[in-house]
Formats: structure tokens, sequence, C-alpha cells
């Protein structure tokens, strides 16, 4: 793995934050979900200040999740916001990718390009902690759609940032639905589980969008149909990225709509009315090789106002893709 450097930063002032946009470092490895919740939140300036696209190894290689981020933000218009590598491999375990899931070059079929930016210079952990110190507590969010490394090693190379981070929005895990990479484990989770355990463990306020909500989000053909009649480059790339993930949804488990797993988290930044959240305690499951990734989500709080981690249990499918439609034909 390439390794950050550790460095120590001042605390920025704390002046209060006036205005209604958010604030938001987006962590993932683009992968087909990815790149439509890239999408999504690339179309949403006046809701999201993006500081940040980091990458990792996930989905695909290192080298492959930054390259397909430049090329939707190239997409996108939007060579406004830094993309910045990081991880290479999980902190622990061996490497496991999802290209089955996502083609080759880990965006289906859509075609590929030598994006005209390539990535900024600095390691991704750096970068999170740069910006969650430069700002006043509580100012910065995060989204999360891959395995956790860089955001464990940010926590690993600054622990103040726990404290001074806003709330990270997490796409990974399940419940109630069982696994999809394993019986009981979700992918994101099982590609770094230690570091989703540091995550869920460090006292961080996590919401978490588990296979138990996002199975609920799916891209039947009616609502990709919709898409694929917005004549947005966005949309267009969109469309061609779900009709592939509907494809294997029927090849290889026989359903009719691939779920969006990763454009929750964005939605849910956006209106968060479209989901209803439960607190609850979460454990990650690290020695097992059995059970590895399982994510424990336990309700049964002795004070619910304590708990530091939300669980979605429920979305409004249609809202979420009306959200998702209006913003790509922007």
């Amino acid at each position: 793995m390439r390794r950050p450097m550790r460095r120590r930063l001042a605390p920025a002032p704390d002046p209060p934050d006036n205005g209604p946009v958010t604030k938001l470092i987006f962590d993932c490895d683009p992968g087909v979900d990815d790149a439509i919740a890239l999408f999504l939140a690339f179309a949403s300036p006046q809701d999201l200040e993006i500081l940040a696209i980091t990458t990792a190894a996930g989905n695909v290689a290192a080298d492959l999740t930054a390259r397909n981020a430049a090329i939707i933000r190239q997409i996108a218009g939007r060579e406004d916001v830094p993309i910045h590598a990081g991880a290479q491999r999980p902190l622990v375990r061996p490497p496991v990718g999802a290209g089955d899931f996502h083609g080759e070059s880990g965006l289906g079929t859509l075609p590929t390009f030598q994006p005209a930016k390539g990535v900024a210079a600095g390691h991704a952990a750096n970068v999170i902690v740069d910006l969650i110190m430069a700002h006043a507590p509580g100012q910065v969010t995060i989204a999360a759609t891959g395995a956790l490394t860089n955001l464990a090693l940010a926590m690993r190379l600054e622990p103040a940032i726990v404290a001074r981070l806003g709330q990270i929005a997490i796409m990974g895990g399940a419940r109630r639905e069982g696994g999809n990479i394993t019986a009981s484990a979700e992918f994101n989770i099982y590609a770094d589980p230690h570091a989703a355990d540091v995550v869920f463990t460090s006292g961080a306020k996590c919401v978490v969008f588990g296979l138990d909500v996002t199975h609920q989000v799916r891209a039947d053909p009616a609502r990709t149909a919709a898409i694929a009649t917005i004549k947005t480059p966005a949309a267009q790339a969109s469309a061609n990225l779900l009709e592939f993930s509907n494809a294997l949804e029927r090849d290889i488990v026989g359903g009719t709509g691939a779920p969006i797993h990763d454009p929750c988290v964005i939605a849910w930044l956006l209106a968060p009315r479209l989901f209803t959240l439960r607190p609850c305690a979460l454990r990650v499951e690290t020695a097992s090789p059995l059970m590895l990734g399982h994510t424990a989500v336990e309700f049964r709080l002795a004070d619910p106002s304590t708990a530091t981690v939300q669980w979605a249990t429920r979305a409004d499918a249609d809202s979420v893709f009306a959200l998702l439609n209006e913003r790509l034909a922007r």
C-alpha cells in the first residue's frame, strides 16, 4: 500500500457556518454505482460544495478507480473538483475486487478514455486530514461509497479529525438482507473489514446505507428508460451504466432491476426526508474467515440518544429516482 505521511496540523478557528451548502469529501472506488452517485453529486452544486474526490482500490484496482473518477468528472464538466488517489490495498486482508459486477474497466460498457485532467498531488488520507483540520468542527461531511481504507488511514494519522468531522454517510453493510459477496457480508465492508471497524468504533457520527435499504431502490426498466430519455451527457452515461447493471442482475440474480447502492448516500445528503433511520450499535467481524466483513447491527440500545451510528431501514424509491432524474437533466 502507498502509505500517507503523518502530519500534525493546527486546528482552524471556529467561525460560524452560515451557508446552507454541505462541504463534502466524496471517498469512493468507481465502480458503476459510484459513477452514478458522482454524477448526482456533481449536478448539485447549490447543495454540495465538493472539496475533493478521494479514491481507493475496491471495485477495481486503485489506478482504475482514480482514472474512472476523472472520466466521470470530465463527462459532468466538473474539472474544478480535485481528485486525490489513495490506498492501493486494504489495511490487512488481501485485495479483493468486483470486476465481475463492474466490468474490466470498472465502468461496465461505458466507453473509457484518458481524461484531459488527471489526479492532483497528495495521498487521499492526507487530503482528508488537511481538509477537516482546515475547517471548523462539524463543517466537513464525508460520503463514503467504497472500502473505508482512506478514512481509516486518516483517522490513524490524525485522531483529532474524529471530533471535528460532521457526519459520515456510508454505503456498506447488511443486516436483514444478508450479503452480496458472501452469505453475510456486503462488498464494501468485506473489501476492508479492518478499516470499517476502525471507522465504526471511532465515535464518529455515521449514517449507514446497507443492503437493507439499497435493495429497495432499484433501476427497473421503466426507471432506466426514463433516464435514457434525458439528453445530457451525465444522464446518457448513467443510462448506459444502469443498463449494464440490469443485464447482470437479470443474468446472475434473475431480477429485473439492479439496486443503485451508492446514489442513496448522495440522495440522503440532498433530501434526508426520503430515508428512515434508526439508531444502532454496529460492529464489524474481522476475525472469522466464515463471517469476515459481517456487520452486526443492534437496535436494542439502553439509551438510543447516545448512539453514534444511524442505520437506514426504508427508502422512498420513487422520490429517489425523481431526484436523480431532475439533477441529471441539469
